[in-house]
């Protein structure tokens, strides 16, 4: 497909970057000359200089014939603007990015006034998923599908669980009785799509999906069930820590919010009354101490810069904090990160691009399915997948033990009539259920591409 990318920022590098990976006709749009030359330099994409909302720029750019057109400069004005101008030129599809708490307030009338077809802000999806991790505390990331019916967790094996030196088949015999599965393993750097002799080991991260009684059962078998968080400490007062301190008010959990600007202070404690806005450096270890962080029981970093994030989040780890949850752009720093004790590491800048390249698939679509969801988890080396099955989808009936499946792949849950389904060699497909896939070194754009070549 054609695609037109305004904005080659963190976001817009990254898009640009997975999507000619993906065989995509990606053309730049930059005002920065330096931006410009690293794209060009480092990707596979059309650059061109200049500004987005410009006719003549977009029309150098081709967007008459455009399929998709995504503003996602650091201005939402700008981002409206060449959402607009790009589809009065005739582009399909327009996505733009919009950040600002107060455009959100009224969001619907901004894409209804202005023509643009999605709206994504990576800071209120940030929040979204933080809020997420709060409810299950042991787990280091968490996704869910099927309309809240299934979850995707992170765990790592530690030393004493009872999984450990079992294979999955005899751990299978065990726990049938729960509605889980194990879907992933990462293993140092290395991804494994597990079958029934895998064996977990100590410092294996597992990935888990089912229903949350399931997952909540089997964190209880695990000896890592936490009581519901009830405070949290957020270090810095960003968009994030705004929209997330907004969550959790619903959630009756008490906020703690330490920003070292003194402006900012003022304003979120203007808007979030509830909240314990405290002006000082979050940072700064003595400032934490003498506020007795360690009496909270959820701790996250949300601080404009990656590298003090990961920092005091460890510290935290250190200072012997449950939950301690850290924003990092910079995805060559989770491994270091992680292999210091800290799990829960979020991405704005990938969560952004899981949800535009779920569009994307959905939108080139032709045969088989429709693609509702998409994450990108183990490093982004691993992808789960939701899809709705239609009557063109292939094997439609056949059991799971007969799918031709390709290498890397499997087709972990199903929604049939309203029942969550974790399958057996024995359960087949249907017209109308929704089915979550995992994959592994395959691009899945469609159900059908689950199958091996016929």
């Amino acid at each position: 497909m054609k695609i037109i990318i305004i904005g080659a920022g963190k976001v817009g590098f990254t898009l640009a970057q997975h999507l000619s990976m993906e065989n995509h006709e990606v053309t730049i749009i930059d005002r920065n000359e330096t931006a410009i030359r690293h794209a060009s330099d480092a990707l596979d994409v059309m650059c061109i200089k200049g500004s987005g909302a410009s006719p003549a720029t977009l029309k150098a750019a081709g967007a008459e014939s455009a399929d998709f057109v995504l503003a996602a400069t650091s201005l939402d004005e700008v981002n409206m603007l060449c959402s607009l101008m790009a589809k009065q030129l005739g582009a399909k599809y327009t996505i733009a990015r919009i950040r600002d708490v107060d455009y959100t307030v009224d969001l619907s009338a901004f894409q209804r006034d202005l023509n643009i077809d999605m709206v994504i802000n990576p800071e209120y999806s940030t929040a979204i998923e933080i809020s997420h991790l709060l409810r299950y505390p042991p787990a280091s990331n968490i996704d869910t599908f099927l309309r809240g019916n299934v979850e995707l967790l992170g765990i790592t094996v530690q030393p004493g669980d009872f999984i450990i030196g079992r294979s999955l088949a005899d751990l299978s015999r065990q726990l049938k009785t729960l509605s889980f599965l194990f879907c992933a393993a990462q293993r140092g750097d290395e991804v494994i799509i597990p079958n029934g002799s895998f064996v977990p080991q100590v410092g294996d991260k597992l990935y888990v999906i089912g229903t949350p009684m399931g997952l909540h059962q089997y964190f209880r078998l695990l000896g890592r069930y936490v009581p519901k968080v009830h405070s949290v400490i957020i270090v810095g007062g960003s968009r994030i820590a705004h929209y997330l301190a907004n969550m959790l008010e619903h959630m009756h959990i008490k906020v703690t919010i330490v920003e070292n600007q003194e402006d900012r202070c003022a304003f979120l404690s203007e808007q979030l009354p509830k909240a314990l806005i405290l002006y000082g450096d979050g940072t700064d270890q003595e400032l934490l101490m003498t506020e007795h962080f360690t009496n909270h029981d959820a701790f996250i970093a949300l601080t404009g810069r990656d590298e003090d994030n990961l920092l005091i989040s460890l510290y935290a780890k250190q200072q012997g904090l449950k939950k301690v949850i850290a924003k990092s752009n910079r995805t060559n720093y989770e491994g270091i990160a992680e292999s210091a004790g800290l799990e829960s590491i979020l991405s704005p800048k990938m969560i952004t691009v899981s949800r535009i390249l779920r569009v994307v698939r959905g939108f080139e679509n032709k045969k088989g399915s429709i693609m509702v969801a998409l994450y990108r988890f183990a490093d982004n080396e691993a992808e789960a997948a939701e899809f709705q099955i239609t009557e063109d989808t292939l094997y439609l009936g056949v059991p799971m033990k007969e799918l031709p499946l390709k290498p890397g792949i499997l087709i972990c849950a199903i929604l049939h009539k309203g029942a969550v389904i974790i399958p057996s060699g024995n359960d087949t497909i249907d017209p109308g259920d929704r089915v979550i896939v995992i994959s592994h070194d395959q691009v899945i754009c469609e159900f059908n591409d689950i199958y091996q070549d016929l």
